[in-house]
């Protein structure tokens, strides 16, 4: 019996040892359990959420808005890795390129630099950088150095790493992130365009141009002088007719047209009527102060003393195209156009040829420097009517010299020059109307120039036409 009880008090024993096993392994397992709640939970937001729910990135979400592309690409599954810079880093870009917004920059400049923030090969946490190179999405190089804290391009710093998003992490940094083929360009002449889309047309002329262009355009110049840019928006491009680019040869010409081997002020222009030297020959400058600047006529200064590191840029309304031919090449060209408007001043011109005074050798003449008021096929018909003759043929040879001497004046001078006064020409003077755009001849008849501004100031390598619709009769 006494056997039994003990056997029966073990067995209780036992059993409350069990029972108090079993409760602290339950306990156990549930601490392990709240342990597991504790650890940190998967991110379930995107790169761009994340961007989007912090406003010291509002400016990298409005330019990364313009995109859809890429806002789908850091929306959507894979593992990126994104350097983002904060509001502060755009403002200071913004400064440095002198623009006033992210809407100013052309849409493929912005894009690129915004592809220059993102790798695309993974998910790398600030601990997995080291010393180096890693390649962002624009297919260049960004600089990593991990000493003294993380630092991007030798001076770029992260300040908040490791950022976890669902489909990637974010660094964010004080800078933004300049592409290695671009740092080049800022800060010098070329940056006022190639950051402003207002002169994208100017930005693709340059880049299919030679490469010596841009060289000279980074650089201070044959003189070592600095350099002046005239920069044409894309209005003026289309001002001057240029449409779609032309052959390189001819974007050379045009372009070095447009720069003086000099750093030239606003205040510096001359005043009055000068030549200019460019690097693609002579320019003709009107200074007329407060009534504006204008180049060969028809091109007006718009800003001026946009200052680089190399020089400074002017702003102008209508891209400057060098003359490649005469007085006399124009006016044939122009009489066997789909529209001619000089047959019978290229016919007059020619009856002179070889003799004592011959004016088409005149107008020939490379080395001349002349102004032709050129009267129209009309205003020469109306001349006809009057003299109730058939055509210059009918006209005897020295009246008719005498009458084309009275259209030509031995200077050049643009219709921005023109003031009211006594102008003289190769045989007797004229009388300008600066206010009504008129000339007056000897005899006292009234011509108006061409309300047409493709019919002014074209420009010649030995001077300028004016078109004119009636012909000058000297007294």
């Amino acid at each position: 019996m006494k056997v039994n009880i003990q056997k029966h008090v073990l067995r209780s024993t036992f059993s409350r040892l069990a029972i108090t096993m079993v409760v602290a392994l339950s306990l156990v397992f549930i601490s392990s359990c709240d342990d597991d709640d504790d650890s940190p939970s998967q991110p379930d937001q995107t790169i761009v959420e994340i961007a989007q729910g912090n406003n010291n990135l509002s400016s990298l979400v409005a330019a990364l808005s313009k995109y859809p592309d890429l806002v789908s690409t850091l929306n959507g599954n894979g593992k990126y890795t994104v350097f983002a810079p904060t509001n502060t880093a755009f403002t200071s870009l913004l400064a440095a390129i002198g623009q006033t917004s992210i809407d100013d920059v052309p849409e493929n400049v912005l894009k690129n630099i915004l592809q220059y923030h993102v790798v695309t090969s993974g998910a790398v946490k600030s601990t997995q950088l080291t010393n180096g190179n890693v390649e962002a999405a624009n297919g260049e190089d960004i600089a990593v150095t991990i000493t003294g804290g993380v630092k991007l391009n030798v001076n770029v710093n992260v300040v908040t790493a490791d950022v976890e998003a669902s489909n990637g992490v974010v660094h964010i940094i004080d800078a933004v992130l300049v592409p290695p083929s671009v740092t080049p360009i800022v800060g010098t002449i070329v940056a006022p365009a190639y950051f402003n889309k207002n002169f994208t047309t100017l930005i693709a002329a340059v880049q299919a141009a030679d490469a010596s262009i841009l060289t000279t355009l980074l650089g201070n110049g044959p003189s070592n002088k600095k350099l002046t840019l005239f920069a044409p928006t894309n209005a003026a491009f289309t001002a001057a007719g240029i449409t779609t680019l032309p052959d390189k040869a001819t974007l050379n010409a045009v372009l070095k047209y447009h720069v003086i081997d000099d750093e030239v002020r606003a205040a510096e222009l001359p005043s009055g009527s000068a030549s200019i030297t460019t690097l693609g020959g002579n320019f003709y400058l009107s200074n007329n102060g407060a009534n504006g600047v204008f180049i060969n006529g028809t091109t007006k200064v718009t800003a001026t003393d946009i200052t680089g590191s190399n020089g400074v840029v002017h702003v102008i309304d209508r891209t400057l195209i060098p003359p490649s031919k005469t007085i006399a090449g124009i006016a044939t060209d122009l009489s066997t156009a789909s529209s001619p408007q000089f047959t019978q001043l290229v016919a007059a011109l020619a009856r002179t040829s070889g003799t004592d005074t011959d004016l088409l050798a005149a107008v020939s003449n490379g080395d001349a420097n002349l102004t032709v008021f050129a009267p129209t096929d009309a205003a020469f018909q109306q001349l006809y009517d009057v003299l109730d003759v058939e055509g210059v043929n009918d006209i005897p040879l020295a009246t008719l010299t005498a009458v084309l001497q009275h259209h030509v004046v031995a200077a050049r001078v643009f219709s921005t020059d023109l003031v009211n006064g006594n102008v003289a020409t190769l045989n007797g003077n004229v009388t300008i109307s600066a206010t009504n755009k008129t000339i007056t001849d000897g005899s006292g008849n009234v011509a108006n120039l061409s309300t047409n501004a493709a019919l002014l100031n074209v420009l010649a390598t030995n001077g300028v036409i004016h078109t004119i619709d009636r012909v000058l009769l000297p007294d």
